[in-house]
C-alpha cells in the first residue's frame, strides 16, 4: 500500500530530509543494506531487489529507479565505514509514523533470500530488525521480576 503525503510533485533528486518519499527510500534503503552486508558481501542482487521492492509497491513514486539504487550503495558504504547503529536507529525513527513496520520487514526477507541462500548473520539481522520496528508494548507489557525474553527465528 503506497503512502500519500501532502508534497509538489517533482521528480528526480532528494530534496527536503523532511520530504515522505525520501523518509521511505532512507529507511527501507537502510535496512535493505544492513541485511545485505550481513554475510559480509554485497550482492547486486540483493541491491536490485530492495530496489524493485521500492518501485513495485510503488513507496516513493518521486525518486527515480536510479537514485535510489545509488542511495542504496551510498548506505552501505555508510555502513561499512562507520558505527551503523545510529544510522540504523535514524533511519528507522518515522517507520511506524509512516506506517512501515510490514514493508521494513518484508524488504529484508527479501533482500535476505535475493542471492538464494539466507546465512545466519542475515537471519540474525532480520530478527533484529523485527524487534527495533515492532511496536511498542504498553506499560502493562514489561514484567521487572522477572528478566526479558528474547524472541529469536
Amino acid at each position: 500500500m503506497a503512502i500519500h503525503c501532502v508534497r509538489p510533485d517533482i521528480s528526480g533528486e532528494f530534496r527536503n530530509p523532511f520530504d515522505c518519499d525520501e523518509l521511505i527510500v532512507k529507511a527501507l534503503v537502510t535496512v535493505s543494506a544492513f541485511v545485505a552486508l550481513a554475510d559480509g558481501q554485497l550482492d547486486a542482487i540483493e541491491r536490485d531487489e530492495a530496489v524493485n521492492y521500492i518501485e513495485r509497491q510503488q513507496l516513493a513514486p518521486t525518486i527515480s529507479r536510479a537514485r535510489i539504487a545509488e542511495f542504496f550503495d551510498a548506505r552501505a558504504r555508510d555502513l561499512e565505514d562507520r558505527d551503523f547503529a545510529d544510522l540504523i536507529a535514524e533511519a528507522l525513527r518515522p517507520v511506524a509514523a509512516l506506517s512501515l513496520t510490514f514493508d521494513v520487514l518484508r524488504i529484508a526477507l527479501l533482500v535476505a533470500a535475493a542471492d538464494r541462500r539466507l546465512d545466519p548473520n542475515e537471519v540474525q539481522v532480520v530478527s533484529l530488525i523485527r524487534l527495533i520496528s515492532a511496536p511498542p508494548a504498553g506499560p502493562n507489557a514489561v514484567n521487572v521480576d522477572r528478566p526479558p525474553v528474547y524472541w529469536a527465528d
